[in-house]
């Protein structure tokens, strides 16, 4: 019985999965007709998780597109080399490692003690990107997800003085390569719960130190207390994301501010008068038939000055005619 139960679950957390990397992929049009696809492969639960998403998706997608796994071997301490290669053998999957010595590097050019995550992010990406371009890959599929973009605006918000986070397409500033986000609409949590089920050969990720005091760690732990205090939160704050007002925030760059006139005299004016009036006469007569507001509203009745009334002297007692 426990068993079924458990089964029972797994299956709903993988539907419900798989429903949002559809979604998003659909939203965004991250996946079309003839794309190769690098999967970056980390070793964490993020990208197992991904790759297993993708891979379930190929087999039932309408379109065809080519999916191939890419691991950076950075060279850390104690990697374990051999796990990414026998577990994507095992499924038969299209793979390559590509091997940069980047841990040295950030060794040497990164004081002790400072956050190195920075800079190894950076020497990463370029590698990839290298790849990517070099390889005919046309687009490069990441494993963030939704916790992650919501970290990642907040971080830029409280650190960076921006208001950015990580989008879920997103085309590099040269314009060589393309960037899709199928986790998107994900929770950590349920990546969590799902690589646990799936029992991936997870690959730790603090052989480059424990980095205990950084930022990121600290904006997910306010998030975490958000969701505790506030339920639904972070579904809210992800919500935000997806529907900016330029013209409510302060950037000109984004809304030209300089550049807004009345629009009274215009025809698209003259409408919006109308239709205003036509509804506030139908407020007038459900609210008063007595009263006429739209009238008011159009030739304001100022207020008269009473009437003057004649000064009527009466004769006192000691005045007479003599």
């Amino acid at each position: 019985m426990a068993h079924d139960k458990h089964s029972y679950n797994f299956n709903k957390l993988r539907k419900r999965l798989r429903r949002q990397v559809g979604s998003a992929i659909l939203d965004y049009n991250m996946i079309e007709a003839g794309d190769r696809i690098m999967v970056c492969l980390s070793g964490g639960k993020d990208s197992y998780t991904l790759l297993d998403m993708l891979l379930g998706l190929q087999k039932s997608a309408p379109i065809d597109f080519e999916l191939c796994a890419v691991n950076l071997d950075q060279k850390q301490p104690d990697f374990p080399a051999e796990v990414l290669p026998a577990y994507l053998t095992a499924l038969d999957v299209p793979f390559e490692v590509i091997e940069r010595d980047t841990y040295a590097v950030v060794k040497r050019v990164i004081p002790e003690g400072k956050t190195t995550c920075g800079l190894c992010s950076r020497l990463r990406r370029g590698t990839l990107y290298g790849y990517a371009q070099q390889h005919g890959f046309t687009k490069i599929a990441l494993g963030h997800h939704r916790d992650d973009m919501i970290e990642t605006l907040f971080l830029n918000l409280f650190y960076g003085g921006k208001l950015k986070a990580m989008p879920p397409k997103l085309r590099s500033d040269d314009g060589q390569n393309m960037l899709i986000r199928p986790l998107a609409y994900c929770k950590e949590k349920d990546i969590q719960r799902y690589a646990e089920a799936r029992e991936f050969p997870i690959i730790p990720c603090n052989l480059c130190g424990s980095q205990p005091n950084l930022q990121r760690q600290a904006i997910k732990q306010m998030l975490q207390t958000w969701d505790k205090q506030f339920p639904g939160r972070s579904e809210t704050i992800f919500a935000a994301m997806q529907n900016v007002a330029p013209s409510q925030l302060a950037d000109t760059a984004l809304f030209d501010f300089s550049g807004l006139t009345l629009a009274r005299s215009t025809p698209e004016a003259a409408a919006g008068q109308d239709a205003m009036l036509a509804q506030q006469r139908w407020l007038d007569e459900a609210i008063d038939p007595g009263f006429d507001l739209t009238a008011s509203l159009v030739a304001p009745v100022l207020p008269t000055s009473p009437a003057p009334q004649p000064v009527v002297f009466a004769p006192s007692a000691r005045s007479s005619v003599v």
